[in-house]
This record gives structure tokens, C-alpha cells and sequence, in this order.
């Protein structure tokens, strides 16, 4: 019993330091967007006229995503060379800082054009930490992970989506039901900002009790050491593996933000649902997503990643195709139904990552092949998902929103297809890589 405890007591801490990052990253992410399509063309572009303002209020919001591959890269790099934990620290530091920062931002009319300056600066650094967050808590929940367990402890940073989502949307349901429009506007939107803090501070004192992996000290130690340009690496040695991880990303991505933005909208919007009505809809997508995330990482370690992955995009395709014509019958039970169907469908495809991304790399260059995978299949899946829809629904109608995200789902599908297992790797990172690579030899 003296023997276990202390490893329980230590995954613990692993998984609540892991957990806490993504959970503010996703939680600014909604406040963020939120506040972009509400509050910052009036506050910070309020010369530009109406329209116009809220493009630019939205653009900023998508500046971040441009960010992340290079805050992936940056932050991968020196968590490859010096140690996951000190970077994790970095990472969540520069992160709360920048969305405290915003939540005291001078408006335009007290500053004038350092505002929205100020405004799209603190997102760049928004942008370069989550770059860096997701693949870090991950890369250390998996290489601390007894084996047969990774995919139970690389499922808690995949949390992340899921109770920021449930957090900020229940801040801002609070706000709209305990101040009228002209508080929020007036000084209400800073609230969900500033109290990103108190979670900072729980975050900062649990990842600064951590210590560095067994992993990366050995890789550090060993015969390779670790490498001047872990990027380099990457590229040089296991390309295809970055290539097929981000493909198989990028629909869990495209329909999760598609999911929490451009539903919203819809549904306020066309449907004619209040915000009120339609943030409890969206909780509840919310706890299918959290439901199913863990579903889907303790699965993995019993039927094995790759297979679970298959069957969440697959779930992920049905119902994609489903969503439109469920919610367009116009009854929020229906909406409620297809929100939950999908997240959950979600939730399965994502829990599985957060052990897979990282068991696909070396050591090495694990930080930054996990993160740019993972950072890539953001951009392209997430970031362009909305804006697509929202011009297909144009042209083509809702079903073409369903036909395209289908076809992200046939995309990833068709990546993971191609991919190998990764569960069953104890001492090295698989087989297959070390056949072609033997530089990639690495111990979890």
C-alpha cells in the first residue's frame, strides 16, 4: 500500500495540472468569441460603423488560431530540449496574463487606436500559449501514465473543451440573468475575464509542484540527448506520422467549433432563441462532450486507440448529416437532441487523442510533433469550419454545411486508416518507426 499510494497521489496531481491549462484555454476561447461577436465592436472599433466592426471584432478572435502552429513550434522547442514541466509553467503563465490583461483593457474611447492594438496583442499571446498548452499537458500525462493507463490519464487534458465550455457559458448565463444589457456592456464583460485568475492561481501552484518526467530525463541522458532543433527532427524523421495525425484531427475540430459558434448563432439568430435559452442548450452538448471524452480515452486502453478514434469519426459522420435537419424542424428539443448526439460523437473521436498524439512521436520531438499536429488540424478544421458554413447555408442551403463536414469526417477517417496502433508500445514508440527511424527509439 506505501508503494501505490504515492503513485496514485502523483497521477493525481498530474491529471489536475494537465486538466487546468486546457481548461482555461477553452474557457477563454468561449469568452473570447463571445465578447468578439457582443461587446468588442462597440468597445474597442467603434469608428468603423456596425457591420465592419464586428468583422474585425471576429477577426481578432481568429487571429489566435493563425498564432498556434508557431506557438506549437516555439513552446515545443524548449519542452523538448528543457523539460515539459518549467514549459507548462510558461505556458499557463503568459495565458492568464494575457486574458487578465484583456479583461482591463482602456476602451477606445479612453485610449483611442492603442485599444484594439492592445486588444489583438494580448490575443497574439494568447494564440503562442495555447500553442503550447494543450501538447504539453498531454505529453506529460501520457509519459507518467503506467502503460496499460495512458489513455485513461491523457484523457483528463481532453477535458479541456468540455468544462471550459460548461464554465463560460455558465458565466456569461449568470451575467444576462443578474445585469441588463447596458451593465454587460459597460463593465460586465470584463467579469468571465478577470475571473479566469482565480483558476490561474490553483493552476500555477499545482503545476509548480510537479516534477520533470522520467521520460524526458532519460531522453535527455541517453546516447542521443536531446535534439538542437526537435522541429528538424520531427520533419526529417516521422513527416508521414505528422501529416496523418493532423488529418485525422481536423473533423473532431471542425465540428467541435462548429458546435459551440456558429450553432449559437443559428440558433439565436434564425431560430429566434434568446441567449438566456439557448447557453443551457448548449451546456447540454457540453456534458455529452465531457461524457463521452472520458468514455473514449478509457476505452482506448482496452480496444486500443485507433479503433476507437475509427468509430468516433464515423459516429461524427452520421451525425453531422443528422444535425441540420434535426434543428431546422425549429423546436429547441430538437436542437437540444442534435447538439448532444453530435458533442457525444465529439467527445468519443477526442478522448483518444490526447494518449495517441504523443505515442505517435520520439521523445525527442514529442512536445512539438504532438503539438503541431494537433495545433494544424486546429487551424484547418477549426478555424475555417465556421466561416465555410456560414457561406454554404448561403448559397447551397443547410444540407451542404452537413455534405462538408461529412467529408471532413471521410478525411480523417481515411487518415487513421492509414495510421498505426499505438496503445500496445511499452519500451519504444512502436515498430514501425523504428524500423525506418532507429534515432526514434524512445522509453515512456
Amino acid at each position: 500500500m506505501s508503494s501505490s499510494a504515492p503513485r496514485k497521489g502523483q497521477m493525481a496531481r498530474i491529471a489536475a495540472a494537465a486538466t487546468i491549462g486546457t481548461v482555461i484555454e477553452f474557457y477563454d476561447f468561449t469568452i473570447f468569441g463571445t465578447a468578439a461577436a457582443l461587446v468588442f465592436s462597440k468597445v474597442f472599433f467603434p469608428s468603423l460603423g456596425s457591420s465592419a466592426a464586428t468583422a474585425v471584432a471576429l477577426a481578432t478572435f481568429g487571429v489566435a488560431f493563425v498564432i498556434r502552429p508557431f506557438g506549437a513550434i516555439f513552446f515545443g522547442h524548449f519542452g523538448d530540449r528543457l523539460g515539459r514541466k518549467n514549459t507548462l509553467v510558461i505556458t499557463l503563465l503568459l495565458m492568464g496574463l494575457a486574458t487578465v490583461g484583456i479583461g482591463l483593457l482602456p476602451t477606445a474611447q479612453s485610449i483611442g487606436a492603442w485599444a484594439p492594438v492592445l486588444l489583438v496583442a494580448l490575443r497574439i499571446i494568447q494564440g503562442l500559449a495555447m500553442g503550447g498548452e494543450w501538447a504539453g499537458a498531454s505529453v506529460v500525462s501520457t509519459e507518467s501514465a503506467p502503460a496499460d493507463r495512458r489513455g485513461k490519464y491523457g484523457m483528463y487534458p481532453q477535458l479541456g473543451p468540455a468544462l471550459g465550455f460548461l464554465l463560460s457559458s455558465a458565466t456569461f448565463l449568470l451575467t444576462s440573468l443578474t445585469m441588463t444589457n447596458e451593465a454587460f456592456l459597460d463593465w460586465g464583460w470584463r467579469v468571465p475575464f478577470l475571473a479566469s485568475a482565480i483558476l490561474i492561481v490553483v493552476g500555477l501552484a499545482v503545476r509548480i509542484a510537479l516534477e520533470e518526467t522520467g521520460t524526458f530525463q532519460k531522453a535527455a541522458a541517453g546516447s542521443n540527448g536531446v535534439r538542437k532543433f526537435p522541429v528538424v527532427s520531427l520533419f526529417r524523421e516521422q513527416s508521414k506520422e505528422l501529416a496523418l495525425a493532423s488529418a485525422s484531427t481536423i473533423a473532431v475540430f471542425g465540428l467541435f467549433y462548429l458546435a459551440i459558434t456558429y450553432i449559437t448563432s443559428y440558433g439565436t439568430q434564425t431560430l429566434g432563441l434568446s441567449k438566456s435559452q439557448m447557453l443551457p442548450i448548449g451546456m447540454a452538448g457540453g456534458v455529452s462532450l465531457a461524457v463521452f471524452t472520458v468514455i473514449g480515452g478509457v476505452w482506448s486502453d482496452k480496444i486500443g486507440r485507433k479503433r476507437v478514434l475509427l468509430i468516433g469519426n464515423a459516429a461524427c459522420l452520421v451525425f453531422a448529416l443528422l444535425l441540420f435537419p434535426l434543428i431546422e424542424t425549429r423546436q429547441p428539443a430538437a436542437l437540444v437532441l442534435g447538439l448532444v448526439l453530435l458533442q457525444g460523437a465529439i467527445g468519443l473521436a477526442y478522448g483518444p487523442l490526447g494518449a495517441y498524439l504523443p505515442e505517435l512521436f520520439a521523445a525527442q520531438y514529442r512536445y512539438t510533433g504532438a503539438g503541431l499536429a494537433y495545433n494544424i488540424a486546429t487551424v484547418i478544421g477549426g478555424a475555417l469550419t465556421p466561416i465555410i458554413a456560414s457561406q454554404l447555408i448561403v448559397d447551397f442551403g443547410s444540407s451542404a454545411v452537413g455534405y462538408y463536414t461529412a467529408g471532413l469526417c471521410l478525411i480523417s477517417l481515411t487518415a487513421l486508416s492509414l495510421s498505426k496502433e499505438t496503445r500496445l508500445s511499452q519500451d519504444v514508440i512502436g515498430s514501425h518507426i523504428a524500423d525506418r527511424a532507429p534515432t526514434s527509439l524512445t522509453n515512456f
